[in-house]
């Protein structure tokens, strides 16, 4: 776990009318849709790949990640593009609203959900001018763990 003793300032996102923070020091850039191309035989929460700035970006779709409804993209939809130990991955969410700074003593531990999709993925609950800011665990949610045993 995550010791959270300093002030952090987090990128959040919408996704399903739920507000999603980032911790700022993991995000290079928030990014406009762009087209795909699939990759054959990945898992289904990866859409495929971006060629950004003559890099090849893997780009994951949050909302299947976290088994959330389909949705279109639209003009909001966003692609933050984040790095998380030297691996540089996309992630597609609905929105990317602002940046935000949170303290420490407004940051609850997540709840914890039997069977719930998202458990595991979240680090943390931020609260923040009466909205609850659910502070993602990158490692988890790009499945970190997962490589590292597989290697």
């Amino acid at each position: 776990m995550d010791n959270f003793n300093t002030n952090t300032k987090y990128v959040v996102f919408k996704m399903n009318n739920e507000h999603y923070g980032i911790d700022i020091a993991n995000v290079k850039s928030i990014e406009r849709i762009q087209s795909f191309t699939r990759v054959p035989n990945s898992p289904i929460y990866v859409k495929g790949v971006i060629n950004l700035r003559g890099e090849v970006v893997p780009i994951i779709d949050l909302r299947l990640r976290f088994q959330l409804p389909y949705k279109e993209l639209d003009s909001n939809s966003r692609i933050i593009i984040v790095f998380v130990n030297d691996i540089e991955i996309g992630l597609l969410v609905d929105s990317s609203s602002e940046v935000i700074e949170i303290s420490p003593q407004d940051i609850d531990n997540p709840p914890t959900i039997k069977d719930s999709s998202t458990e595991g993925f979240i680090k943390g609950i931020g609260k923040k001018d009466e909205k609850l800011i659910i502070l993602i665990d990158l490692e988890k949610v790009i499945g970190l763990k997962e490589i590292e045993q597989a290697s």
